[in-house]
């Protein structure tokens, strides 16, 4: 149950509405909506994550998806779940991040990408070795965007994980 009632509906202005309808009235932007400046702008930026930029779509979700589970967030890990299936995503690598390593569905990028966000959530940020081998895979657009996309990800999870919100089905919130 949540720690803090969800926001009211009827106090919504035309954009936090929107903005709700956009995303399927989830949970997480229920309990964000509190808050119509830092609703709009997470969505700014977390539609910026998801749609735009150069990163490999596949790399983005496995970091993310990973990030949910480092940061022990349900919420985080079964929308991302399907998310990253959506998006090619197979459910080998799914059932997988959990102990990634001694997993053989990952490619190098894959791989690279996985310890990077393993080491920024686990160690802050990441040892030499590790960022000068997803630096080597990467261009340092999709590089800047990987990084942008955990760190974004932490806090989501953060969030999440603070306010006690409630999971629903998957299939209600993520299309």
């Amino acid at each position: 149950m949540a720690r803090l009632e969800y926001s009211d509906p009827a106090k919504y202005n035309d954009r936090t509405r929107e903005l709700l309808g956009k995303n399927r009235n989830a949970n997480i932007f229920r309990m964000m909506a509190h808050s119509p400046s830092y609703l709009e702008q997470y969505c700014r930026l977390g539609g910026a994550i998801r749609h735009r930029g150069e990163l490999d779509p596949i790399v983005r979700e496995l970091a993310i998806t990973r990030t949910g589970i480092l940061c022990q967030a349900p919420y985080e890990i079964v929308a991302h779940k399907r998310i990253g299936k959506n998006v090619g995503v197979t459910d080998e690598q799914n059932k997988a991040l959990e102990n990634w390593e001694a997993a053989t569905c990952f490619n190098d990028v894959q791989r690279a990408a996985l310890a990077f966000a393993d080491e920024i959530v686990r160690l802050r940020k990441p040892t030499d070795a590790t960022y000068d081998a997803i630096k080597s895979k990467l261009t340092p657009a999709a590089l800047i965007e990987l990084q942008l996309s955990v760190g974004f990800y932490i806090m989501t999870s953060k969030f999440l994980e603070t306010f006690a919100v409630d999971m629903q089905p998957v299939t209600e919130v993520v299309g």
